[in-house]
């Protein structure tokens, strides 16, 4: 019987083990299967044009990526920006102040919105954020926008990320230990002292995280930016400019002129790029945050 359980338990070792070998294969080749597709533009063009030049005309021949990757980057982060700020207190009330009954009313709404399609955030911002931003935001800082925007996208991604960030963020501060709270209120300090100085310091980790796997999220949004940010291939200058994110580049244009010589492995290269972009900025993010777990915990 002894014997039994041991063999049970290794055999249950090496499936998990290859459950997490098949996981990682996985993303490598999805990784590879889109440099393949990428190659041909990869090798017709320098990477230093396609990754520095603004020119985008399929027509001919030239694919400049560098609009499309400031445009993501841009919308990404005015939406961490957006969103950070009222998750973060929302979550802190719901953890710290929030009674029972709110509770109870509250997350289950949290996830409802979590659960809403991306096209039904498209059409709220084109119906509601947009015309806002043309009529009553932007008349003061530009002559004329259209509305769809930089602004816009960044405004709708945010809305969109904010129930994830804050199930996340009710999360991190649900797994700290509640006797370092008790401790801390028994020795006298109020209820926000305690949250500023003990709950958000030793959660300050997850809060990373947290926000890591977020813009991670917004990376890759496709449907509900590309409906309101503009899709104009050009840098945008302001705000209220149009822009045209990566996703939104492929989701717009893959099954349409693909016959063009170069376009199909042009909108593969954007894919493979925005690929490289989230494992790049998440490996770069992990090795922060383990540097910054290890200062917490000295």
């Amino acid at each position: 019987m002894k014997r039994f359980r041991f063999v049970k338990d290794r055999i249950a070792r090496h499936v998990m083990l290859g459950i997490a070998i098949f996981s990682l294969l996985l993303i490598l080749v999805i990784g590879f299967s889109l440099f393949i597709k990428a190659w041909p533009i990869m090798r017709d063009h320098s990477l230093k044009t396609l990754l520095t030049s603004e020119s985008w005309k399929p027509f001919k021949g030239e694919f400049g990526f560098l609009p499309f990757i400031l445009s993501t980057l841009y919308v990404s982060l005015i939406a961490i920006l957006f969103a950070l700020p009222p998750s973060l207190l929302t979550s802190i009330y719901l953890n710290s102040y929030a009674s029972e009954k709110v509770r109870k009313f509250f997350e289950p709404v949290i996830d409802l919105l979590s659960g809403i399609p991306p096209v039904i955030y498209g059409v709220w911002g084109t119906l509601t954020i947009v015309p806002l931003i043309s009529d009553k935001i932007a008349p003061h800082f530009v002559e004329y926008s259209a509305g769809y925007s930089v602004l816009a996208g960044g405004v709708v991604l945010g809305v969109m990320i904010l129930p994830l960030l804050i199930s996340i963020l009710l999360e991190v501060f649900r797994s700290m230990p509640q006797e370092i709270t008790d401790a801390s209120l028994s020795l006298g300090a109020t209820r926000w002292q305690t949250v500023k100085k003990v709950m958000l310091r030793k959660s300050f980790p997850g809060i990373i995280a947290a926000i890591v796997l977020s813009i991670s999220r917004a990376f890759g949004e496709t449907i509900a930016v590309l409906m309101v940010c503009g899709n104009i291939p050009l840098i945008p200058k302001s705000l209220f400019d149009s822009c045209y994110p990566l996703p939104a580049l492929i989701a717009n244009n893959y099954g349409e002129m693909l016959s063009m010589p170069g376009y199909e492995s042009a909108l593969m290269f954007g894919a493979f790029l925005l690929f490289v972009i989230i494992v790049l900025f998440n490996g770069i993010s992990r090795i922060t945050l383990n540097h910054i777990e290890r200062r917490f915990q000295l």
